[in-house]
């Protein structure tokens, strides 16, 4: 299911993201093909990226067993994992600056907005890694608040065959129930009802807008297309990481990132 793109974000949008979680933006930015063969091109090495994180995929679908996001690239190929750093790149960082994306974090979150990560996710043909029920809360990625919302971007058409994400509507609701990210086989069963959880099919190109709060998931991609995306997850310009008290990337405001100095 592919939504109509949305123009501006209305009070209307604000009450079903409220009340869901999540929230279809449509396909925002005319430039897929363009994303596309831009992290294509930044997997294979064509584009310098020394200070992006890259993460190689693991060959057994477990997420205890994949080797460490590190800066520097690994080498010539198609199965990264993850990648981050991507605001790094003119291309990407356009595409976050999106003016839609600045209606909805001055509404959440004001003036001045980082960003936590700016993060590629791949699950290549028969691969991919097994992600249990989580949120994306602060002290789990080791900040000292929680971000807010996420934008989350198909950069292939996301199916139930290729592993795309499962959530539960509504779930955001619920609080932090683990400061430590993962959530514990006691709440899945208390608030993981089977008839509750909704694939979250997209088209490539098509933004979804996340609380941070929603449980998710994914698994493995056993067919032979391959699934990728884009997560970018905003937050008060404020935040600072809890290991070193640093800010992070400026997205919007003041000393915000721009894109002719990526």
């Amino acid at each position: 299911m592919e939504s109509t793109a949305l123009q501006e974000f209305t009070d209307q949008d604000h009450e079903q993201f409220s009340e869901q979680g999540y929230l279809r933006l449509g396909k925002v930015f005319d430039q897929t093909e363009a994303l596309q063969q831009r992290i294509d091109d930044i997997m294979l090495g064509k584009i310098p990226c020394e200070t992006m994180q890259f993460q190689l995929d693991g060959a057994t679908g477990e997420y205890e067993k994949l080797a460490p996001n590190t800066p520097g690239h690994k080498g010539a190929t198609l199965a990264y994992r993850r990648i981050t750093g991507l605001e790094q790149d003119p291309l990407f960082l356009t595409y976050m600056q999106h003016p839609l994306f600045r209606q909805i974090t001055r509404r959440y979150i004001g003036e001045d907005v980082s960003i936590f990560r700016a993060m590629f996710m791949n699950k290549p043909a028969h691969q991919g890694t097994k992600l249990p029920w989580h949120q994306d809360v602060g002290k789990g990625w080791g900040v000292d608040t929680t971000p807010t919302i996420t934008v989350w971007t198909a950069l292939d058409d996301a199916t139930p065959e290729n592993a795309c994400m499962q959530l539960v509507p509504g779930s955001h609701k619920l609080g932090i129930l683990n400061e430590g990210h993962y959530t514990s086989e006691e709440d899945q069963a208390k608030h993981i009802l089977p008839e509750d959880i909704i694939d979250l099919e997209a088209k490539a190109g098509e933004a979804i807008l996340l609380n941070n709060l929603t449980l998710h998931r994914s698994d493995v991609n056993p067919t032979d297309l391959r699934r990728r995306a884009l997560s970018v997850a905003y937050m008060d310009g404020k935040t600072r990481s809890l290991k070193n008290g640093t800010p992070y990337p400026m997205i919007f405001g003041q000393r915000a990132l721009s894109p002719e100095a990526a």
